[in-house]
């Protein structure tokens, strides 16, 4: 049987033909809080707690713990060096009576190498004793005492960078030429005051500035630039800690983000409410507020004072009465009148939230779906099943959801295809296994198209097709003639290399024929697409038999076949997505993860959205985002708005995580508005009902799928 592959994380694409880059560049904003909180979305990571202040959440750390630390390579992906500009956005509220010793609001820390140690902290003393003799003057006797402290890193792995927070003053540290440990202070802060603040950091080529809720910022003119070869191989991520007890963060944090390659003050200033202005908030703290226990030994007095705040959601209840609320995506202000928020300005039309609508149970995990409509019986939702016992079944919409319909025997279906030929209405399954009486040869299955019948209204079989492990059917017409594309995975255990097929719709036989063999390796994925007058075919290929780095193809239709346009690396490629923003083209690929031999996976990857340059007449990469091996994306538009879902399958240790729904930005690209619970996620179909909208998304481990209802304002 071919097996589901769910697969996580790997290398960054850079260019459409180049292999893996080396500098932490030109990434999207990272956020790094919400990285650790929604890892595992049932249960917050032990040493957490959930914390209100103010009418907002925040995070409080009462440990040190493993759960709130990663690796670099989980969130720069594929990089050895360090960005050498960027920028950090934190929200935090730190008490009148905290410690006023340095805490650490975050660190990366370097390995712990025993066998390195000795040779460094020779290095680093030396280093260290010219750097005190330099900066004497400047840093003062707290910076001394801040430098010992420092020294202790080198027992538990060394400071790569980080940033503390003192009394009165903000310390951004980092590794310096040689090893030595060099530390930028901002003095004067007045930070300690049960109040929300809102910093931004930008670290640029000659300066350093620190924005203190959109006042004019505080300037450092260093005298050395930010290093450009920070190597950060191997090190690891510390929220609220260096990994240790001392120096924990006694206060609360709302936003930790991480902005490689640019300034973010004009992305947070200006803003209604600087205090709490929003870059990225983790989802769990825009809930409603939580109740603190009175036996928290976090002993912080908070009150409600603020009147206005920022955020992508908020509650409204009689304690809010009279409250603003100022919705960045919607730019939308609105009032609060104790029970509900009335509009008091707002941009056009935009998606708002989602509702879980049905939780559907299913005979088995399920790999795909397929919506569709059949004329005079409704929407209709082919549901490919991986159990043989059961087979798969075909849903109908009706007011309470999607109710049973049909059952289809299939046998380790992976998908579903519908298509048209003409009037006629036909459905085609991709099958992984051959049924129990099968006379076709062992190393092969078969493949099922099914028509619609009018009298029984129920699919019944039509014609069968010889496939390999097939992942994937795309129908397509070109010139009134109708194309059927088979992504032929493997032939027997082995064998990745071989040939999907493309089958043309004979109208004197009434079947499809073989028209065109095209080599893949491990081919899990067809897209067909069309700009202008010309006719595309890409194809996703995840294994070749030694490595998941390989090339997918782009085909152009030229003379009546497709021949090859463009190539591009790909890592375990496991769907392609056309969309259009405008005239705009663009292709966003599902990487899976990166293996080669046998050697380890690397679990961190970016998917990749390019954009076709019709000068150049090739495919551009345009953004990278972080995904968990992605199976599927899906595009959709509302009213002005577009979007894209991932199905994130796979985080290493779980298969319960959020897929994520993005909006596009513009020139920002897309950036991510809500983050949807799923369970081992293997496909993701929007459609449209009675003037609503829907997402519906297919598990691979578990027995259900769920529809969501997009509600929009």
């Amino acid at each position: 049987m071919c097996s589901f592959q769910v697969l996580l994380l790997g290398l960054k694409v850079t260019e459409a033909t180049t292999d893996t880059w080396r500098q932490c560049a030109d990434l999207v904003p990272l956020d790094l809080l919400s990285f650790v909180l929604e890892r595992d979305t049932s249960r917050l990571a032990p040493g957490v707690h959930m914390e209100e202040a103010g009418g907002l959440r925040g995070v409080h750390f009462s440990s040190p713990d493993s759960s709130v630390s990663f690796p670099s390579s989980q969130l720069l992906v594929n990089c050895d060096l360090f960005p050498k500009e960027f920028s950090m956005v934190l929200t935090l509220r730190v008490t009148r009576n905290a410690a006023k010793r340095n805490e650490y609001i975050f660190s990366l820390m370097e390995p712990r190498n025993v066998q390195k140690r000795a040779v460094n902290e020779r290095e680093e003393d030396r280093g260290a004793t010219l750097e005190r003799n330099k900066e004497q003057s400047i840093i003062g006797e707290e910076q001394q005492r801040e430098k010992k402290q420092v020294k202790g890193d080198e027992q538990h792995g060394r400071i790569i960078l980080g940033l503390k927070l003192s009394e009165k003053r903000l310390h951004f540290v980092f590794k310096g030429h040689a090893g030595v440990i060099k530390h930028w202070v901002f003095r004067g802060i007045q930070l300690a005051d049960n109040q929300w603040h809102t910093l931004v950091l930008a670290v640029g080529s000659h300066h350093v500035r620190l924005t203190v809720d959109c006042n004019s910022p505080l300037e450092i003119i260093p005298s050395g630039p930010f290093p450009s070869d920070l190597n950060i191989q191997g090190s690891r991520f510390h929220i609220g800690s260096r990994g240790r007890w001392k120096g924990l963060f006694s206060g609360l944090l709302r936003q930790l983000v991480l902005v490689p390659g640019s300034d973010a003050t004009h992305q947070i200033c200006p803003s209604s409410d600087p205090h709490i202005a929003a870059l990225s908030v983790p989802p769990r703290l825009l809930d409603l507020p939580v109740v603190r226990s009175s036996s928290h030994r976090h002993g912080a007095s908070y009150d409600t004072e603020e009147r206005v705040s920022v955020g992508l959601e908020r509650p409204c209840a009689e304690l809010h009465q009279g409250q603003l609320w100022f919705n960045p995506l919607k730019k939308g202000l609105y009032l609060c009148d104790g029970t509900t928020w009335i509009t008091v300005l707002e941009d056009h039309k935009r998606l708002d939230y989602v509702l879980e609508h049905q939780v559907l149970t299913t005979s088995s995990e399920t790999h795909d779906v397929e919506i569709f409509q059949v004329p005079g019986v409704g929407l209709m939702a082919a549901m490919a099943h991986r159990s043989t016992a059961f087979g798969s079944a075909v849903y109908l919409w009706t007011k309470k959801g999607f109710q049973l319909y049909q059952n289809i025997s299939t046998y380790g279906a992976l998908a579903w295809r519908h298509f048209t030929v003409g009037k006629k209405i036909f459905l085609v399954v991709s099958n992984s296994e051959g049924a129990p009486d099968s006379r076709l040869s062992s190393d092969s299955d078969y493949s099922v198209i099914y028509k619609w019948s009018k009298r029984r209204k129920q699919f019944v079989q039509f014609q069968t097709l010889k496939t390999h492990c097939a992942r994937d059917w795309e129908a397509f017409s070109i010139h009134r003639h109708t194309y059927l594309a088979v992504a032929n995975h493997r032939q027997g255990n082995n064998n990745h290399t071989i040939n999907s097929v493309i089958y043309k719709w004979n109208g004197l036989a009434k079947s499809f024929e073989v028209h065109q063999l095209l080599p893949t390796s491990g081919a899990y994925d067809w897209e067909f697409f069309m700009v202008g007058p010309y006719h595309f075919l890409v194809v996703a290929n995840a294994f070749d038999g030694v490595t998941t780095s390989v090339d997918s193809v782009i085909y152009v239709w030229i003379n009546g076949s497709f021949q090859v346009f463009q190539t591009i690396k790909t890592f375990c490629a496991t769907d392609w997505e056309m969309f259009q923003i405008g005239s705009r083209v663009f292709l966003v690929v599902a990487n899976g993860h990166r293996l080669h031999g046998n050697g380890p996976s690397q679990y961190t990857i970016n998917s990749t959205i390019y954009e076709l340059d019709i000068g150049g007449q090739l495919f551009v990469r345009f953004q990278d985002i972080v995904t968990y091996s992605a199976v599927d994306w899906e595009f959709f538009s509302l009213g002005e708005e577009y979007f894209l879902v991932v199905a994130n399958s796979f985080n290493g240790e779980s298969y319960s995580l959020n897929s994520i729904l993005y909006r596009w930005q513009g020139y920002e690209g897309f950036v991510p508005i809500h983050w949807l619970p799923t369970i081992g996620c293997s496909d993701w179909e929007f459609f449209s009902s009675k003037g609503e909208s829907y997402l519906i998304y297919s598990s691979a481990k578990a027995p259900l799928s769920k529809v969501f209802m997009l509600k929009t304002y």
